[in-house]
């Protein structure tokens, strides 16, 4: 997940080793896609990551992860599922107003195996027949974050933000409505899971699974929750995470821009 949420998995890191009674270490030393390497060679056993890696990372053979819970979030928007949204976001005193407005702007996406960011965009071109370079430029900003910064400065004029990063970066710098605006949002999509090592054993994994269940439930696991807006988690399973196997079958080479590959 982006990184404002690492002070939130910290905290859960800490809560489930004081729960379970057992050692925790939440590792941050290192740059994410080293994480997700640790967490395929098994030396990372439980880990937050998006949905479209998940998919991919559960239908290799022998899959090496399981989903266990993803987050439900507080906000009436999520109506109480383990969902979220990808938000359009431009420059608040741009002339954008609507997705369809976007034809030939220079585009953001945070990273390529981002279904927020990248996939449910295609996605979303691919719905409206546009498979052959919607944007005039699209740039890999690397993180949901430097989108918006670029956003903000005028570097490029929209982007596709995870909601759920989106509100925990307003609530860090509330400044920032000051300096964007949202025209569009497409989803709802199933919400990034927590996922645990299947080299973990399995009574561990049920017990982490059944403790980020009831965490809502005990005083101080509810206020880390809350640190992140996230309401409780809710199991969820493989089936789940199938509309974004079926959205990335749809969006396969279909680029955001003609010239993508000269980013």
């Amino acid at each position: 997940m982006a990184d404002n949420a690492e002070a939130t998995c910290r905290a859960i890191s800490r809560w489930l080793g004081d729960r379970l009674g057992i050692a925790t270490e939440f590792i941050d030393c290192i740059p994410w896609q080293e994480r997700e390497r640790e967490l395929d060679a098994g030396r990372i056993h439980l880990c937050w990551i998006c949905g479209l890696p998940y998919v991919r990372k559960a239908d290799a053979l022998p899959p090496q992860v399981e989903a266990c819970v993803a987050p439900v979030m507080a906000l009436s928007r999520y109506g109480g599922a383990p969902v979220y949204y990808s938000d359009i976001v431009v420059r608040r005193d741009s002339p954008y107003r609507d997705f369809a407005d976007l034809r030939g702007s220079a585009w953001a996406y945070n990273e390529p195996d981002s279904h927020s960011g990248h996939n449910v965009v295609r996605h979303q071109l691919a719905l409206i027949g546009e498979t052959g370079g919607y944007f005039g430029r699209a740039v890999e900003s690397g993180a949901h974050q430097a989108s918006l910064r670029m956003i903000a400065d005028g570097s490029i004029d929209a982007s596709a933000i995870d909601s759920t990063v989106l509100e925990a970066e307003i609530a860090r710098s509330p400044e920032l409505v000051k300096a964007i605006r949202v025209i569009g949002t497409l989803g709802p999509s199933p919400m990034p899971p927590w996922v645990a090592h299947r080299g973990l054993d399995p009574a561990l994994r049920a017990d982490i699974r059944d403790s980020l269940l009831a965490m809502h439930g005990d005083a101080a696991g509810a206020h880390i929750l809350a640190q992140w807006g996230i309401a409780h988690f809710a199991a969820v399973d493989d089936a789940h995470y199938d509309p974004i196997r079926d959205m990335a079958l749809q969006a396969a080479d279909i680029p955001l821009a003609a010239a993508q590959s000269a980013n």
